[in-house]
């Protein structure tokens, strides 16, 4: 590949490249694209189509990643899109641990859901929503407050502003305005020492000689999420796009 090429060029070129040896074009979201700081135009499927008529863009399953089963569970979702879940599952434990009851300890399972599979900027607001018609109302509130509490001590139960945030944010660092105003909101709802028992039990900085197999919370899981007969991303409910566009996560349309 040439070396003059600028980096937008070189992703450009090698992903014509992988295109021509497996036969669909990949095209990554816009917002994929402005992650990675790219807001140059996205490959032109249609003269790349025309160079090589055999191509197509990718509109169903992605050959690259683990097939999904036709009507996926969340353990599914767990074992085949997620990323590394070792922090949750050592929150979950730590949960149980603490006599949490069951669904609070789903919730500590849950809470970075999207930020291990979908999207990690609000990641509990997100994450509220994507499990909001499967699971108890306060175990959604919980997890999206959780994203707030976590930048606030709470001397009541011991919790101090992780030390892990100064040295992965800084030590100037403050929250943003709309955090500071939910966190007020949050601080007097009555379901605020659940979310705040999320933050109690969350992993700062995972023990990585602690393993945690997801087979522990089988029996939680099942018991306390409304598991959808036609699998997650085809039950019609308000979130089943968000659960495909993670089984499909590179699909054109």
């Amino acid at each position: 590949m040439n070396a003059s090429m600028s980096a937008a060029q070189r992703a450009d070129a090698m992903e014509a490249e992988m295109a021509a040896e497996l036969d669909y074009i990949v095209v990554k979201s816009r917002l994929h694209m402005m992650a990675e700081g790219d807001l140059s135009p996205p490959p032109n499927a249609g003269a790349m189509i025309r160079a090589n008529p055999k191509l197509r863009v990718l509109m169903g399953d992605d050959p690259r990643l683990p097939a999904m089963p036709e009507k996926p569970t969340l353990i599914d979702f767990f074992k085949l899109r997620f990323g590394p879940s070792m922090h949750l599952l050592q929150s979950a434990r730590h949960a149980v641990k603490g006599g949490l009851p069951e669904k609070m300890v789903l919730a500590c399972l849950l809470h970075d859901i999207a930020g291990a599979g979908f999207i990690r900027g609000d990641h509990g607001y997100w994450g509220a929503q994507l499990v909001e018609p499967y699971v108890d109302e306060e175990v959604t509130w919980a997890i999206r407050a959780h994203q707030v509490l976590r930048f606030y001590a709470d001397e009541s139960v011991g919790y101090e502003y992780p030390q892990s945030y100064v040295t992965l944010f800084g030590a100037d660092y403050r929250p943003d305005p709309y955090v500071e105003e939910d966190y007020k909101r949050m601080r007097d709802h009555k379901w605020y020492m659940s979310g705040r028992m999320i933050t109690v039990h969350d992993i700062y900085s995972f023990d990585p000689n602690v393993h945690v197999e997801l087979e522990e919370f089988t029996d939680i899981i099942g018991r306390n999420f409304r598991q959808p007969e036609q699998g997650l991303g085809f039950d019609n409910s308000p979130v089943a796009h968000m659960w495909r566009a993670m089984i499909r996560p590179a699909k054109y349309l």
